[in-house]
């Protein structure tokens, strides 16, 4: 197949990318990289099958000429970070919902025959229930949440009144090698390693008790193409493992001190996708479990060394608009 992956020099793009040319498909990577880096990129040079373009897809006219004759896309590019977008909500509406709006007209435009969008589990906000299934209601806690949210409507909204065939994928806590050493705090993963290589504590918010249902970036990679092969169009799944881990058992794992940091108002005590749809639907279920995926990354901790090393005092001045933003008054 010939594919796009937009966000493709991103993290779980970058990891898409890898599995979309492993099986043998050419790959178009379209990413102003505002967040990816070419260095996720960078042990596929040389490969004739990969194509890079620097764009910015919420204003790039050439977007249909880029993508013409693509069979499958993959949209991944985003805006992402919690307290960024409390910061600036204009900049997120931008990159996800007008450039998800522009790349579905172009994937209009040229006629593909598969359109796989990534959407977010922040969109449930803090559920009546676990495991929270797609019929649960919407309830985006901050900008960010809410971006995602309009995005996928939009995706799902092109494939009722075109005919596009749109499936949206909610992902559910990603993480593995080249998840993002940059931007505010708030990436569990990225935030531990560096703090692992540095001899600090782990800064763990609240009481560590929360649980998170993290899934592992190969695994995500699988159910994006699996989405793709199939012939489901119009749908919504989550993508995860549904077997939630607490904060504590990951700092068990990862062996270190402990330091609490004040429990963060919006977020939820717990995360736990109903994964019984795509497993029905699509056949698709998660391989990685939450001790290899740790095993791993602690084989390629070296990655997070460029990262920030963040400690209680940082936590709280990145956060401060956070807690001013969504705390109770």
């Amino acid at each position: 197949m010939r594919t796009v992956v937009t966000g493709g020099a991103g993290f779980i793009g970058s990891h898409l990318v890898d599995r979309l040319l492993a099986d043998g498909h050419s790959v178009l990577v379209l990413d102003n990289f505002s967040t990816g880096r070419p260095d996720n990129l960078g042990h596929l040079a040389g490969d004739g099958r990969l194509a890079v373009e620097r764009v910015d897809i919420a204003s790039a006219p050439r977007l249909p000429a880029l993508m013409a004759g693509a069979d499958w896309v993959f949209h991944l590019a985003a805006l992402a970070d919690i307290v960024p977008s409390m910061e600036r909500p204009l900049d997120y509406h931008r990159a996800n919902v007008d450039g998800t709006v522009a790349i579905l007209e172009a994937a209009r435009a040229v006629g593909v025959r598969r359109f796989l969008y990534t959407a977010s589990s922040s969109c449930y906000g803090i559920p009546d229930g676990y495991p929270t299934p797609e019929t649960a209601e919407a309830r985006p806690q901050y900008p960010y949440a809410l971006s995602k949210l309009l995005g996928e409507q939009c995706a799902l909204h092109w494939g009722q009144v075109y005919r596009l065939p749109v499936v949206s994928l909610r992902l559910f806590n990603v993480y593995g090698p080249r998840s993002r050493t940059s931007g505010t705090y708030g990436a569990v993963f990225g935030v531990f390693l560096a703090q692992k290589l540095a001899g600090q504590p782990f800064t763990v918010v609240g009481d560590g008790t929360q649980t998170r249902d993290f899934t592992f970036v190969s695994d995500v990679a699988d159910a994006f193409v699996t989405a793709a092969q199939s012939a489901v169009t119009g749908e919504v799944f989550n993508v995860a493992t549904g077997a939630p881990v607490s904060v504590n058992r990951l700092v068990d794992l990862l062996k270190g001190h402990v330091v609490h940091v004040p429990k963060r108002p919006g977020e939820p005590d717990r995360t736990h996708a109903d994964v019984s749809k795509i497993q029905r639907r699509l056949g698709w279920r998660a391989k990685v479990s939450i001790e290899e995926g740790i095993r791993i990354l602690v084989d390629n901790i070296e990655y997070w060394r460029q990262a920030p090393v963040w400690t209680p005092a940082s936590i709280e001045v990145a956060t401060r608009d956070w807690f001013r933003y969504l705390g109770k008054d």
